[in-house]
């Protein structure tokens, strides 16, 4: 075990002017699993007084004992800036299911682990002599573990149980389900039973936890090791019904014979496949179908889902701001699940379709685009993850990488055309750069300021109303066209 510098400081600190001090929670149950620890907390029977008095620079600003000492520039490791240091305490009374409406600090760390929330984190240690043990733990080194429920055997069975009765401790927080789902994928252990069943019995209380504190724990799940893992766990507890409802509105509802899974089972295994680390790609992944039981049209092998994408991409949209995610996060899934069932044959496509594509995805979210798709093939029960077809694609990406795919990418701007054509800012403008456009889509080798400058003095003559027309027929010429593709490929009638 190697415990930072600046933390031993503090508890020694601490036990040296006459206080007790422990490591406690995460920390102690990560070093037990030979894990770096990603925070340090420390608990201590000073109070938040006595403990400013000790650490001069150090913050409290709160009502629940935790006390944030600062750690000097020339003594910070691992940007460690801060330690939270808290007060024993013991807690009564969560009317609002989240804070408790009583606090009292406490003399004996066994008050103070009772109140935490798994046994894996209600464990305490110390490395020091001058720190006595509430009760004689195993040994571990020349360090002690104060273990009052059982967390190192948790550790060895990899289990998530609930400290003393769990429907206690989830009616203290109901986000502590979610956690414990959290910690269960982070970790690769499984639910204990009883702790399970409170859950089931106990989900509708998530209701009452706030959108932003729920979010941060999905995003958590999506980004450990074994999100779909962490789907059906929020599936099976019952929380999923109250968190993401539209996804189990795909339970038991069979697709077409392209699709062997439920629409729920697909959603899920497509998560599972999905090797892009970004937590937005996995939730674009889980929420690709969303709407495929809204768009069923049919039944047996010849069911259709006609503008699922479409459709998919408002309810995404919808879900993820009750969630609270946040504009860019909105974007990037929502623009992933419109555009999951885009069209690409070799031999059918050519660089101008893959420029368009390019225009209305973005560059940037290209791989994730693919990624999506090889996750969508895998969680269909398809063996072959990367079809020729989309390594083909991901060529032709390379391809036409330095060609234009919007009005900001072509040789000439707005401002070139006043100075070119005399004429005033306005409507117009955006007409002749959308025509341009249109036409460098079809061919890129037009995208020279020469070709374009003479090229924009014809269109000046025209009307506005007719340039719209001009660039408005390519662009749904284009539309039609891919969009019948995408029909043909996936079996739609209308």
């Amino acid at each position: 075990m190697t415990i930072p510098q600046q933390i031993q400081v503090i508890l020694e600190k601490l036990e040296q002017t006459g206080f007790e001090a422990y490591l406690v929670g995460g920390c102690v149950r990560d070093l037990l699993m030979n894990k770096a620890p990603k925070d340090w907390d420390i608990t201590t029977n000073a109070r938040p007084k006595q403990i400013i008095k000790i650490f001069p620079d150090a913050k409290y600003e709160n009502e629940f004992g935790t006390v944030l000492v600062k750690i000097s520039e020339e003594e910070r490791e691992e940007n460690l800036k801060y330690v939270e240091v808290t007060t024993y305490r013991s807690e009564q009374g969560y009317s609002d299911r989240r804070h408790p409406d009583e606090i009292k600090f406490e003399d004996s760390l066994d008050k103070d682990l009772e109140r935490r929330d798994f046994t894996i984190n209600a464990m305490a240690s110390t490395t020091s002599p001058l720190t006595p043990l509430l009760r004689k733990g195993e040994g571990w080194g020349e360090v002690a573990v104060i273990d009052l429920f059982g967390g190192q055997k948790d550790i060895k069975q990899k289990v998530i149980r609930a400290v003393g009765e769990p429907a206690d401790r989830f009616k203290e927080d109901a986000l502590r389900m979610m956690r414990a789902i959290r910690l269960a994928v982070e970790l690769n252990f499984e639910l204990e039973p009883k702790t399970a069943r409170a859950m089931v019995k106990l989900a509708g209380a998530i209701k009452f936890v706030s959108k932003e504190r729920v979010h941060d724990e999905l995003v958590k799940i999506l980004q450990s090791d074994y999100p779909a893992e962490g789907m059906l766990l929020l599936h099976q507890t019952k929380l999923l019904r109250y968190i993401i409802p539209e996804l189990e509105e795909g339970v038991g509802v069979a697709q077409n014979k392209h699709h062997p899974y439920t629409v729920f089972k697909h959603a899920i295994e497509s998560l599972r496949y999905t090797k892009n680390k970004f937590y937005q790609v996995r939730l674009a992944s889980l929420l690709h179908d969303i709407a495929k039981p809204k768009t069923k049209r049919g039944q047996g092998t010849d069911a259709t889902f006609y503008n699922h994408d479409y459709v998919g991409a408002k309810m995404a949209q919808r879900i993820m701001e009750r969630l609270k995610f946040s504009r860019d996060d909105i974007e990037r899934v929502v623009n992933l699940v419109r555009h999951h069932m885009f069209y690409y044959n070799v031999g059918e496509v050519t660089a101008a379709s893959v420029r368009r594509l390019i225009n209305k995805v973005g560059r940037e979210n290209l791989q994730d685009l693919i990624d999506l798709r090889v996750a969508d093939r895998l969680g269909s029960g398809t063996p072959k993850a990367m079809p020729y077809k989309l390594r083909h694609l991901q060529y032709m990406f390379k391809k036409v990488q330095n060609d234009p795919v919007s009005v900001k990418m072509l040789k000439i701007n707005g401002d070139d055309l006043i100075k070119i054509l005399k004429i005033k800012p306005g409507p117009k403008i955006g007409a002749i750069l959308d025509v341009l456009l249109s036409e460098v889509l079809e061919d890129a080798e037009l995208n020279t300021k020469e070709y374009l400058e003479k090229r924009s003095k014809e269109l000046n003559k025209l009307e506005l109303n007719e340039l719209r027309g001009k660039a408005k027929i390519v662009i749904e010429e284009k539309r039609e066209q891919d969009d019948k593709k995408i029909k043909e490929e996936f079996w739609v009638k209308r």
